[in-house]
């Protein structure tokens, strides 16, 4: 047998969820043919295959936890080589057999699932439904295993959750969870699991707050130069570069200038001493059905305006087809979001840890200034800058924002500065 085990993922990633399975019991999977797919904290990663054979028998279920190092399915080599050249398909005899297989192995052997006593009868249940039940404080010996071999899987406990309550049993009192209300049917509630990159995305903003001196500083900016320039070149521009002069280039050209004149802000806390970048990797936040996810402009001082709005819309499109690698996800130094673009006025944006500063942009709202002696109708936005204050002093994030303000503001600033 081939086994099929997790690969390496990443320096600080040594776990993954079993996200999909792409090939199923009887499939024949060629060497280097991707078998299935892992969600981690920050990408999916598909698992492929080292050797040539059939599909015999999944070890991990979808949902499930997997180690990097560990099998989730096996492959059997004699099989692919018993077939015709060339063929992709089993047999039907071979592919009935692929499916009673794991079955008998299930009957004959119970010791690899955990199990609990149910009366006098053990409790067969795989590690997902344990995990599942565990969450939601549900008493695996009342759960209905569908399985012909009894064992219990996700599916039998989420279906327990979704059924209607029941009168208890052997005397037992029917017991509710305390993260699950009672039913309701004129009050429906659906229950939807959290994916591995919401829960890491959650931890992580928590632990943010948790750990960092947060702090959040604001300016507003008059738009109107830079809106000028992007009417006036927006057709020129995509001529000659094939994208779009978009703001991002502006606002990234803007934050690498005030990095450069306010360091502190492009650095970390690495213990009692502070990293101080020379380098300007620049994260862009793009949401995704996901969540947010934060690929990273690298050298973005070396970059041109096109050559930014090119890397960006790559690295979004990407984001947005789960193609992001890790590589292109690590190591940012300062980030910007852009709350704007979903129609948010203010906001304060939260810190990309071990980053101790993050630019928010916000929509474009035209109000009323004083310009002069004179009150004119302008394009303004209001910035936002959170930044750690453990290093970071409040004289400083005002006048880097006010920094970002000026260049924004003189838009030829930003070629000698940015």
């Amino acid at each position: 047998m081939i086994e099929v085990k997790v690969p390496e993922l990443a320096e600080s990633i040594t776990e993954g969820t079993v996200a999909n399975w792409l090939k199923k019991v009887g499939d024949v999977v060629r060497e280097g043919e991707a078998v299935a797919e892992l969600e981690t904290d920050k990408v999916n990663i598909e698992v492929n295959a080292e050797g040539e054979g059939v599909l015999h028998e999944i070890l991990k279920q979808v949902g499930d936890t997997v180690q990097v190092g560990e099998v989730i399915a096996l492959l059997n080599e004699e099989a692919a080589e018993g077939g015709s050249p060339g063929s992709e398909e089993p047999s039907p005899r071979s592919e009935e057999q692929a499916r009673q297989q794991p079955q008998e192995q299930e009957a004959e052997q119970p010791p690899k699932e955990q199990t609990e006593r149910k009366g006098d009868a053990p409790v067969i249940a795989s590690p997902a439904a344990r995990k599942w039940a565990r969450e939601r404080g549900i008493d695996l010996r009342r759960v209905q295993g569908q399985n012909p071999a009894g064992r219990i899987t996700a599916d039998d406990v989420r279906s327990f959750v979704e059924a209607p309550p029941t009168a208890p049993s052997h005397g037992e009192p029917d017991r509710i969870p305390a993260s699950q209300p009672a039913e309701d049917p004129a009050k429906p509630v659906e229950r939807r699991r959290m994916s591995r990159r919401r829960q890491t995305i959650a931890n992580r903003l928590v632990e943010v707050q948790q750990t960092a001196a947060m702090l959040t500083t604001f300016n507003e900016v008059d738009m109107t130069a830079i809106m000028d320039i992007r009417r006036r070149r927006k057709e020129s521009f995509r001529e000659a570069y094939d994208v779009n002069l978009g703001f991002m280039s502006f606002f990234t050209k803007a934050v690498v200038g005030a990095l450069k004149a306010f360091p502190l802000l492009n650095a970390e806390i690495d213990g009692q001493d502070m990293l101080i970048k020379k380098y300007y990797d620049i994260g862009i936040a793009v949401a995704t059905d996901e969540g947010l996810v934060v690929p990273v402009v690298r050298d973005a001082d070396r970059l041109s305006f096109a050559q930014i709005e090119k890397e960006i819309a790559s690295l979004a499109e990407k984001a947005r087809t789960n193609k992001l690698t890790l590589k292109e996800l690590q190591g940012g130094t300062f980030t910007i979001t852009n709350g704007g673009v979903f129609g948010s006025l203010l906001s304060t944006p939260i810190l990309n840890g071990p980053q101790v500063g993050i630019l928010g942009m916000h929509a474009i709202q035209k109000r009323p200034v004083a310009v002069g002696d004179t009150v004119e109708i302008r394009p303004m936005m209001y910035i936002a800058l959170s930044y750690d204050h453990r290093i970071v002093d409040g004289k400083e994030a005002v006048s880097f924002l006010v920094k970002v303000k000026n260049m924004l503001e003189d838009p030829e600033t930003l070629l000698l500065e940015g």
